[in-house]
């Protein structure tokens, strides 16, 4: 049976999109509007699948990903909400976010998805150059952008994040200081900014390699990250993990889940969960997943579902090394000392001695007797730290 606590998330990922952006590597998929209603049932019959075999499983935050969850329409989304709070216990003041693209926000939309519960917005702003948004293959431009913001504050939401990307092929640091200044002025509560990747499969990384675009300056990027810091301290936001800053208060609790290496269940095509000291993932393709919910014996250990194709079990060992590089992350707080005792019956140290001891060494990490936290330096080189833990 599941270990019940306060602290459970729900992710559900929404596999839809109308465009693929050229830098995307997640798991989305276009011209598949037909199947979102039937997706959408399917999803349902998930969330009570593994709803039966949790025994009251309580949740805190939910999380819808994709894809476009924006794609779904409110009386869809309302669906889903209404089978996750039948199914499950559902905390009051639970933080229930939802990714959207720009261009879908409308103030009867946003009004609509408030009154299902949806209480924080994640939107896809990307950039504020239209040269580069039409590079990312985005269908919004920078309008868009501040007619989607006024309409959620209209609305009435006030938890909203803004995503920007940068280290982008012809970006200068000007370019990157006027996208900047356009997020600051839309005062959105959460920001979350990351470094354009080149992952394998992708129409960005293709072009990097037959010599269309430049490799991203490794050295100008790491100047956009650090200006980026500096400007948004300015501004009273505070960076709370490595690429993400917040208002006081409002850092995004889903999101902590992960980097406090915390359970949460994971449905829809391609999701992946952690939960009873299982990973797990579902299979990818939405038709294989409509097929099996709609149709499969439900009947499967919890937290498994008939969509879950692979798992596998977490041993003490992997789960202090998961606890280590994602809870680095986290600038502010970092590894707490008296939290990791109180989990593992060992003090970090006792664990990874000698690796902390040459990164506090060589300035990439601070320790002192409440926790272990990256310095500002070890940010730059944190995957090259991480590595050292697994």
């Amino acid at each position: 049976m599941p270990v019940l606590t306060a602290s459970n998330s729900l992710y559900l990922h929404i596999p839809f999109c109308t465009v693929r952006c050229t830098y995307c590597a997640f798991n989305t998929y276009i011209n598949l509007e037909s199947l979102i209603e039937p997706f959408t049932n399917a999803l349902i019959r998930e969330i009570e699948c593994v709803a039966r075999s949790s025994s009251g499983l309580k949740l805190h935050t939910i999380y819808f990903g994709g894809g476009t969850p924006s794609l779904l329409s409110h009386i869809q989304i309302g669906r889903i909400l209404s089978t996750v709070r039948r199914e499950f216990d559902l905390a009051a003041d639970a933080e229930i976010s939802m990714e959207a693209n720009p261009d879908d926000i409308h103030l009867d939309y946003v009004h609509a998805l408030m009154e299902q519960g949806i209480n924080r917005l994640s939107l896809g702003m990307q950039s504020a150059n239209n040269r580069e948004l039409q590079l990312f293959g985005r269908r919004h431009d920078a309008d868009t952008i501040h007619r989607a913001v006024a309409a959620s504050r209209r609305a009435g939401l006030k938890n909203l994040n803004l995503d920007l990307i940068f280290g982008i092929p012809h970006q200068t640091l000007n370019d990157w200081e006027v996208s900047l200044d356009q997020l600051l002025w839309l005062h959105p509560e959460h920001i979350s900014v990351y470094a354009l990747g080149l992952e394998d499969g992708t129409a960005m990384n293709s072009w990097v390699q037959k010599g269309k675009l430049p490799l991203p300056d490794d050295d100008l990027t790491a100047d956009m990250y650090e200006f980026a810091d500096e400007y948004f301290n300015t501004q009273g936001y505070q960076q709370y993990e490595i690429s993400n800053w917040s208002l006081p208060s409002r850092e995004c609790k889903h999101n902590k889940q992960y980097w406090l290496n915390l359970p949460y269940l994971g449905l829809g095509p391609g999701a992946h969960g952690y939960m009873d000291r299982l990973r797990y993932e579902t299979i990818l393709s939405p038709h294989r997943y409509i097929n099996l919910l709609i149709n499969s014996d439900t009947s499967r250990a919890f937290p498994l579902t008939p969509a879950v194709n692979d798992w596998h079990e977490i041993d003490t060992d992997t789960e202090i090394a998961e606890t280590l590089l994602m809870g680095l992350r986290l600038t502010q707080t970092g590894i707490s000392r008296f939290d990791f005792v109180q989990r593992f019956g060992k003090d970090v140290m006792e664990c990874h001695g000698s690796t902390i001891e040459k990164f506090v060494e060589s300035g990439l990490l601070i320790l002192d007797d409440k926790k272990l936290i990256l310095s500002p330096k070890g940010r730059f080189l944190s995957n090259m730290i991480f590595r050292e833990f697994v």
